[in-house]
């Protein structure tokens, strides 16, 4: 078996005097799609900002292709190959869906243009809006845009913060057949709480619970598990 393109080593992490990450530990492996998943307040998103740079980590070791990045800038880690989703979105709202994607571009070269042609046929709602101003997108169409941008660069690895979030099920299932596109090409990390979209892509899980990691497996045990459903996720037997 290959070795993770992420490995995540007893990372600990502070929010201000707040000691959010208590040791967390996960890999994600390649050609599949690692699901973090807990409640409200677990510790999820703060994973993802700590691999990307945002939060600097005081403990442990975040190591992606072999090579130790907690100690580098999130700008040098992009450019490492490492999209990143934020739950917020981030786009550019007073931008045109063209600009936003070209912003997104660290080199605009033959394959930067296959790339974006393939999140265009992923998310036709973008070429069809492609000179309208983001910001009067649907809540939907602007998390396309926010992944298609992640995804028009070299990207090995995309990490995906709470893509649910808000949006309609019609959305969802869009969202979820485009990471399971997207998974083709790219090692997806994926911070969500709707358990109906974290199983319907995820591979593997990792259960946090008070910044820590109390549980991982193969994602198809954790559907069949319902005891564990409920005690972690708060999920009941009559549904999710």
């Amino acid at each position: 078996m290959s070795e993770p393109i992420l490995k995540v080593e007893d990372v600990h992490a502070f929010i201000g005097k707040h000691h959010i990450l208590q040791g967390v530990t996960f890999d994600a492996k390649a050609d599949a799609v690692t699901v973090l998943i807990g409640r409200n307040g677990a510790g999820k998103s703060t994973v993802i900002r700590t691999v990307m740079g945002l939060i600097p980590s005081s403990k442990g070791k975040i190591v992606y292709k072999g090579s130790e990045i907690h100690k580098k800038k999130p700008y040098e880690i992009a450019r490492m190959g490492i999209g990143f989703v934020p739950e917020n979105m981030g786009i550019f709202a007073g931008l045109t869906v063209e600009e936003n994607m070209r912003v997104a571009m660290l080199v605009e070269d033959e394959a930067t243009t296959q790339r974006l042609e393939r999140a265009l046929d992923m998310f036709a709602d973008l070429r069809k809006f492609w000179k309208g101003k983001a910001g009067n997108l649907s809540g939907g169409q602007k998390q396309m845009l926010a992944i298609a941008r992640a995804i028009v660069n070299d990207t090995a690895l995309l990490l995906i913060d709470e893509p649910s979030k808000g949006l309609a099920p019609i959305i969802v299932d869009a969202v979820i057949e485009a990471i399971n596109q997207i998974k083709d090409h790219s090692v997806v990390v994926l911070v969500e709480q709707n358990f109906y979209m974290a199983s319907s892509v995820g591979d593997y899980f990792y259960i946090m619970d008070d910044g820590m990691v109390v549980l991982s497996g193969v994602m198809e045990a954790l559907v069949r598990d319902e005891e564990l459903k409920s005690k972690y996720l708060g999920i009941s037997k009559s549904g999710d």
